[in-house]
């Protein structure tokens, strides 16, 4: 009797073990998914100084929707300069790099959607830091 009872036992901390373990994996998955949303809705954080010193000429700039906004020309104090081959109005446009969620080795990720990006984005480096 005394075997069927540890057999018992046995099983029951398998189950508890599994289940636990079960727990912790949808814990992590909700947290990557809570990041994911915040990542898409610009609400997480912004890139290190790190990743800002790695914006390079010629990278793209894509808003949190995905939209391609344009290349960089090259960084312009705390701002990011867009080169004009792209510009649809024949001017440059610079954003601050305040608005930059992250920086892979090709492209720069703004934290603003694409409609934002050009509703705030400016002529010049000093009208971005005069923005307040």
């Amino acid at each position: 009797m005394s075997d069927i009872k540890d057999r018992v036992i046995d099983a029951g901390h398998k189950v508890a073990d599994t289940a636990a373990a079960a727990g912790h994996v949808v814990a992590e998955k909700a947290g990557q998914a809570a990041e994911w949303v915040k990542d898409k809705v610009g609400m997480g954080s912004p890139a290190s100084p790190e990743q800002i010193a790695a914006i390079k000429p010629g990278m793209n700039v894509l808003a949190s929707c995905g939209t391609r906004m344009g290349l960089v020309d090259h960084l312009d104090g705390d701002t990011i300069k867009l080169t004009l081959r792209d510009s649809i109005d024949g001017l440059h446009h610079y954003v601050p790099t305040s608005w930059v969620k992250r920086v892979y080795e090709d492209h720069v990720h703004l934290s603003k959607n694409s409609e934002d990006t050009k509703a705030g984005w400016k002529p010049s480096a000093a009208a971005c830091a005069s923005r307040g």
